[in-house]
């Protein structure tokens, strides 16, 4: 069965290997022909050296990520527990759950802000030595900067949401005591 020039083998090669091999031997039989393999392979194990370096940096981001999030929840807890009794006379006094909610999300926001403001002048900073680390993305590439602190944004209002649950629902009366 000669195939047309031009024409493309089946997903896995298998059924051309029979005939690459009568044709290699029709030019020259002493020519070797072996590891015949489909050029996605080759390809994908070119590029196994890039993926493992990729793999442990997205491990490294979901960490500090995680550790972010971790770290504003852990302020803002601590934060909600100090102010436990301002939080009970607030309520006592007429404030609703949800004035109170909204407070320790601005407190929140303070924070997360300050962070990105930081963290932006720290890329304006390093933009040269980061030029070099990521390739085809320039360090000031807006997509990636505003993808970023969208990201980082909605990981801290995770964050940020318990604590101002919590103070929401803290009864006056036992804060008071």
């Amino acid at each position: 069965m000669e195939r047309a020039a031009g024409q493309r083998a089946d997903a896995r090669g298998d059924g051309i290997v029979p005939e690459l091999r009568g044709a290699v031997a029709a030019l020259d039989p002493a020519l070797p022909l072996y590891a015949i393999h489909p050029m996605d392979e080759y390809v994908s194990d070119a590029l196994l050296s890039r993926r493992v370096p990729m793999f442990l940096a997205l491990v490294f981001v979901a960490v500090a990520l995680f550790l972010s999030a971790i770290g504003i929840y852990g302020v803002l807890a601590y934060g909600v527990a100090q102010r436990h009794r301002e939080i009970g006379i607030r309520l006592a006094l007429g404030s609703t759950a949800g004035e109170v909610f909204g407070l320790v999300l601005r407190d929140g926001t303070k924070i997360v802000v300050i962070g990105l403001l930081l963290g932006f002048g720290g890329l304006v900073a390093l933009r040269q030595v980061l030029a070099g680390v990521v390739y085809g993305v320039t360090p000031m590439d807006p997509v990636v900067i505003v993808s970023v602190a969208a990201l980082l944004a909605l990981v801290a209002l995770g964050a940020m949401l318990i604590p101002a649950r919590r103070a929401a629902s803290v009864n006056p009366a036992s804060a008071l005591q």
